[in-house]
């Protein structure tokens, strides 16, 4: 799994791309969580590059979500595929994440 990561004003939009499974686990949770060290505190993870996720890689989302509210942060979802989104309704997390169509929407929830 590669990351990119770039700036949208003072939200931090996070692009996995490839496989989020158990063979990285932990990768993501850890860009996240140095990005919240950092200070950057409105993050928004842009799934459209992640071409498979598994019960691993849920939890790895999931992660990134407690470590972002403990740090009084916040990660948003955004492109979510078919398969990612059927899998996050099945399994009731679609409940937990705030999940947006587009990045646009995503970054005016942020109130800017």
């Amino acid at each position: 799994m590669n990351i990119a990561e770039r700036q949208v004003g003072s939200i931090t939009v996070v692009s996995p791309s490839g496989k989020i499974v158990l063979d990285n686990t932990g990768t993501l949770k850890a860009k996240v969580a140095s990005l919240l060290a950092a200070g950057h505190k409105q993050i928004i993870l842009d799934l459209a590059g992640v071409t498979m996720i598994d019960s691993s890689g849920l939890g790895e989302l999931v992660s990134c979500h407690t470590t972002a509210s403990r740090e009084k942060g916040a990660v948003k979802l955004v492109n979510l595929g078919k398969r990612t989104t059927d899998l996050l309704v099945m399994t009731k997390l679609i409940m937990v994440f705030n999940v947006y169509d587009s990045e646009q929407e995503a970054i005016a929830s942020f109130g800017g």
